[in-house]
């Protein structure tokens, strides 16, 4: 099984080995016996360490990814702060994009302030930028989100990973947006991939759930697991059943929203109402150039429209739509609207003209009539 569709499609070709079940079985169970000399059968022992029901999706992912190893967590940020803390040690650096999802940007900030970690975030986008931010004192971590909520900035994986490297420090790239269907960063050279795996690796808005991937088993890899079993950082086993259920249609979920959003956003481009179209797919986005050479077979399903006449005109437009769901998320099979400032509020780097589109798998005809119509009238 060369390709990646075919991989993810049979979820690695996991036939159950007790029953032959095409479909691997949930285990539901916290705690595992031993025998009669004390040994663990299957290395299981309890929950919080692991669960076999983790395996399948930590495997496929891995395998996507091209990495040595994966591992799910309770949540995203649960992944996401992982990391932070087993790479970065108080007094040392973490360098991060500016442009990224809010919550992380909010943890970092207060976490490196009570830790006594250095925080320079920086537009990754400028590479002489992230250069000089690595290179002002010893940085332990380089945290980049690309394509970057909530204007979807491209961030260069490749030139990013070698700044890092200059500098002795890791690169961790969230892909959430991207996926291992249109990037995959560790061959690009990054250390770590991170994804919020509620989102577009599960595909139905029914699961929260995240993940790491790694380029390597080392021993910051290591630590990295130690922090999740210690701090309890997983997710239940139906949540991990349900994510590898949704990983199974990945490649056809992610191309199809895809193409409709690329569809959508050249349509806008044209729209009277809309004073400007943020999405990686256009020549007219300031990342095209970098997306076209790292993203492959589209650009994501994520764009943002700026609406003409500001915040008020914006927020009348989403309460006008009809099929967008006004709601919280991405990457799911049903299309979202969101007026990201409100659900920022203050402190947010969000324009307040701005409506974040999360496209689903309905008819690009009837999305487009949608948006039509709510930008139409005043």
């Amino acid at each position: 099984m060369a390709s990646p569709e075919t991989i993810a499609a049979q979820a690695r070709h996991s036939i159950d080995d007790a029953t032959g079940a095409v479909v691997p079985p949930l285990h539901t169970s916290t705690t595992y016996a031993r025998d009669e000399g004390y040994r663990l059968p299957a290395a299981h022992e309890y929950t919080r360490d692991d669960n076999p029901t983790y395996r399948a999706p930590e495997r496929l992912l891995a395998d996507l990814e091209g990495g040595a190893d994966a591992r799910l967590f309770a949540s995203g940020m649960a992944a996401a702060t992982a990391a932070v803390q087993a790479l970065v040690r108080p007094g040392a650096r973490l360098v991060a994009s500016r442009a990224m999802y809010n919550g992380l940007r909010l943890w970092m900030t207060e976490w490196c302030e009570a830790w006594n970690v250095g925080l320079e975030l920086v537009d990754a986008t400028d590479l002489d930028a992230l250069r000089a931010a690595v290179q002002r004192g010893p940085t332990s971590l380089v945290w980049i989100e690309t394509p970057a909520n909530p204007t979807w900035d491209v961030v260069d994986i490749a030139a990013a990973a070698e700044i890092a490297r200059a500098g002795g420090a890791r690169l961790a790239v969230d892909s959430t947006v991207a996926t291992p269907v249109h990037t995959r960063p560790l061959a690009l050279g990054a250390d770590l991939v991170m994804h919020a795996a509620t989102k577009a690796l599960n595909g139905h808005s029914d699961v929260l759930a995240g993940a790491l991937a790694t380029a390597r088993d080392d021993e910051a890899w290591q630590r990295i697991c130690r922090v999740r079993r210690m701090q309890g950082a997983v997710p239940g086993p139906f949540e991990a059943w349900l994510l590898l259920r949704g990983m199974r249609t990945l490649f056809v979920r992610v191309e199809r929203a895809s193409s409709t959003a690329l569809e959508l956003a050249r349509r806008l481009s044209g729209h009277a109402r809309v004073e400007r179209v943020l999405y990686p797919g256009l020549e007219s986005h300031p990342g095209h150039p970098v997306a076209a050479r790292q993203m492959k077979g589209g650009f994501g399903s994520m764009l943002s429209i700026l609406v003409e006449g500001g915040a008020d005109d914006a927020l009348r437009a989403a309460g006008r739509m009809k099929v967008f769901l006004r709601a919280t998320s991405l990457g799911g099979v049903e299309s979202l609207v969101e007026h990201r400032a409100s659900v920022e509020g203050p402190g947010t780097l969000a324009p307040p003209s701005l409506l974040r589109l999360s496209i689903g798998l309905e008819s690009v005809d009837d999305l487009w009539a949608d948006l039509d119509e709510a930008l139409g009238a005043r």
